[in-house]
């Protein structure tokens, strides 16, 4: 569903709503003082559903700027707490989409890392070991689909961390389409990176119904390729198990 502002409700009921966030985005109010995602779903909900006075919104997660993707909000008190306790168990499945500069070696693996965070750059770095004020980052990534010069990489997070897949996948020699404050040659024209928040899966907080939603890719022909190649992946696994 998408409301008269172009925002797209991807999931909605009584207790959630669940929006896709277009690269440029805020999600909560920032320093500048542009409208935040939150406060578009705030004025949807008000609309939409003719509520009179203030409207709750609870924000369980947040994503950077540049990056579009899965959203999820609290309709209700009730469901925020409990969504906030499943993001800090880990009880969320987030699965992330990034286009990266040339494919790594091995298709699939681990990455480990210990992640400190300049304040003053906004930026990450990651370390091989230990150090004081480090945080360890793990993350597990997959090439689902190549170009010559670019790759499809399905991201998983097994820790939440400061620009956490930003810094790893460029730390690995393969920074994000994009993304010039980690080494991406150029810039996209959008000023977006090519980042994509494609998915959420958990657990409702309310109803205990298992809940998947997935975001579209951009509107961009090498995504579209791309998203092309690992549909086409997937019919010809399909075929072959059949």
């Amino acid at each position: 569903m998408t409301n008269s502002d172009g925002m797209k409700v991807l999931y909605e009921d009584n207790h959630l709503i669940v929006v896709h966030k277009e690269s440029g985005e805020i999600v909560q109010g920032d320093k500048t003082g542009d409208t935040p995602l939150s406060e578009s779903v705030k004025d949807y909900l008000k609309a939409e559903h003719d509520k009179p006075g203030n409207v709750f919104l609870g924000v369980a997660h947040r994503l950077d700027r540049p990056v579009a993707g899965v959203v999820v909000f609290a309709k209700t008190s009730k469901a925020l707490a409990r969504l906030n306790d499943m993001f800090r168990q880990g009880k969320v499945d987030k699965t992330y989409w990034a286009v990266t500069q040339g494919a790594p070696e091995e298709s699939q693996a681990v990455l480990e890392g210990w992640l400190t965070r300049n304040e003053k750059q906004n930026k990450s770095y990651v370390h091989d070991r230990e150090k004081p004020g480090a945080k360890k980052a793990v993350l597990t990534y997959k090439v689902l689909a190549k170009t010559p010069r670019y790759a499809l990489l399905e991201v998983k997070l097994l820790t939440g961390r400061h620009h956490q897949i930003r810094c790893q996948l460029a730390a690995l020699g393969h920074p994000i389409k994009g993304d010039l404050k980690y080494g991406a040659k150029r810039s996209n024209p959008d000023g977006s990176i090519s980042l994509l928040a494609r998915k959420v899966e958990f657990e409702h907080p309310v109803s205990h119904l298992k809940v998947s939603v997935t975001a579209p890719v951009p509107d961009d022909n090498l995504w579209h390729d791309l998203e092309r190649e690992v549909d086409a992946a997937a019919l010809a696994q399909h075929a072959t198990e059949e």
